[in-house]
């Protein structure tokens, strides 16, 4: 490979992973992976400017300590402070002769200080400074500095791209992890970029802007809800209410006053009127969730709301007209209740003007880990955790499960991972039961030490030589071992280094 095919290679990696991420946050973790492979970074940190231009704060850090994320800095305070306020790079080969640098944010001991070396350089959003990019790399009397900051500097330009398209209201290049949308459209809570999911986007926009009522079909834990919220917002009714109805939640015979309200003295302890879901959604949108499971007395009311537009609150003979799009999900199969005599043909045939079938994600692979590194990043922030990736055993495993619950089965064992997690790497004994099959995770009942440690030292290798692109040398200088040592393992293990190299 040439150099200027490899610096390309780069490049190309960097956009990729931060076009592909939801925040700078969650961004950070395998844009380090890259920076350690391509300069031996061992650290870095995001500072950001506050709204008043005079502070900097922490917008996502790689081997800080969690008092370290909760550092702030004055403008031209320190190393981080003197480049944001010049506006120019800045590079000091051993920190521990520097006596600006603070040290406020990392876990950095005196020894650690005496042999690492810092590159700053500001995070450049349009004409102005938005904050910036700091980097520890191992201090290295012979290291060409000029080009270590460069490979520096493209990860802080493509980090601004993405700091200004945040920034900018109606933002239509990174709207989501990894997809690309039309311009006013927003599926910021969707995550994807998978080919079934990039049909279901597709489908979104064609049907967002009418008022046509929308059948939303697939598994539960699918997303139904979310796609539903997404249809609303981008309509010309997104300023209007959405209200949301669970008819599994709701008992048969309450179900009629939830959706059209009553008036006093309708039924026994109806000592007030009510407003019904349809009435409160006026203007906006109703969406029905499991409306499956909704009686046939209940389906023939709406399927005049649907028909007229209109319906009779309870106790009253006043028709109320009503302005709403309907939206409605069902995970069961309407096509047997039909047959079973469980549900009116004539509701299908109302319902099923514009049907989204949602895909299970066993069948949307690619998006198995945006969705991990989504909910990694959520649960970190709510539970106050500094885990910074996922190992590639766990990433195996979770792409091996067949998923049964879907996305909210992804998203419990993302936040369970998080929480007994007592390092910085989910591995892939912080997995539930439920993926700790004797295929996944390469143990049977009654394992031997032997066999148990030899899980625990290939897991250990395969996600060093995944940190070191699959460079045997770099992963025995990060495990501390000699690379004949790592070699003989490789082949003892049987471990594919070939997977891990870009």
């Amino acid at each position: 490979m040439t150099p200027e095919s490899g610096a390309l290679d780069y490049v190309l990696e960097v956009i990729r992973i931060v076009s592909g991420s939801s925040s700078l946050r969650s961004a950070l973790p395998r844009l380090m992976e890259v920076l350690e492979a391509h300069v031996g970074a061992v650290r870095a940190i995001v500072a950001l400017l506050e709204e008043d231009s005079k502070s900097l704060y922490i917008e996502a850090g790689q081997g800080l300590s969690t008092a370290g994320l909760r550092a702030r800095y004055d403008l031209g305070e320190g190393i981080i402070g003197k480049v944001v306020a010049s506006g120019k790079p800045v590079v000091i080969p051993q920190i521990s002769r520097e006596p600006m640098f603070l040290n406020r944010a990392g876990r950095r001991n005196e020894k650690d200080r005496q042999k690492l070396t810092f590159l700053c350089t500001p995070i450049h959003v349009d004409l102005g400074v938005a904050g910036a990019l700091g980097v520890d790399v191992i201090f290295e009397p012979l290291r060409d500095y000029e080009v270590t900051l460069r490979s520096v500097e493209v990860v802080a330009q493509v980090l601004g791209m993405v700091l200004k398209s945040e920034r900018s209201e109606g933002n239509t290049s990174i709207e989501s992890p990894g997809v690309q949308v039309a311009s006013g459209f927003d599926f910021s809570n969707i995550v994807g970029n998978s080919s079934a999911i990039r049909q279901v986007y597709g489908q979104i926009t064609q049907v967002a802007r009418t008022n046509t009522t929308v059948l939303l079909r697939g598994d539960s834990g699918t997303g139904k809800e979310l796609i539903a919220r997404a249809i609303h917002d981008n309509s010309l009714r997104g300023e209007q209410a959405f209200v949301k109805v669970s008819c599994a939640a709701l008992p048969e015979n309450l179900i009629e006053s939830e959706l059209f309200g009553y008036r006093r003295g309708a039924f026994t302890g109806a000592d007030k009127t009510k407003r019904g879901r349809f009435e409160l959604a006026e203007g906006g949108t109703v969406f029905l969730d499991e409306i499956g499971e909704i009686g046939l007395s209940t389906q023939v009311k709406l399927l005049r709301v649907l028909q007229e537009r209109a319906f009779e609150p309870l106790g009253s003979t006043e028709t109320i007209k009503a302005d709403i799009r309907l939206i409605a999900a069902t995970n069961r199969d309407l096509e047997s209740a039909i047959k079973e005599k469980e549900f009116r043909l004539d509701l299908y045939y109302r319902l099923n003007v514009f049907t989204i079938f949602l895909p299970p994600l066993r069948d949307r692979k690619p998006d198995i880990l945006l969705l991990s590194d989504f909910f990694l990043e959520r649960y970190c922030a709510r539970h106050r955790k500094n885990v910074r990736r996922i190992s590639t055993p766990a990433i195996d495993m979770l792409m091996a499960y067949h998923w049964p619950g879907n996305i909210r089965e992804l998203e419990n064992t993302m936040e369970r991972a998080v929480i007994v997690c007592d390092d910085n790497v989910i591995h892939s004994y912080h997995l539930p039961p439920t993926l700790q099959t004797a295929e996944a995770s390469g143990t049977v009942m009654g394992i031997s030490l032997k066999e148990a440690a030899e899980t625990y030292e290939r897991e250990l290798i395969q996600d060093t030589l995944k940190t070191t692109r699959g460079n045997r040398a770099r992963a025995a200088r990060l495990l501390q071992t000699t690379e004949r040592i790592i070699g003989y393992k490789i082949r003892k293990l049987n471990i594919n280094c070939d997977r891990f190299r870009i």
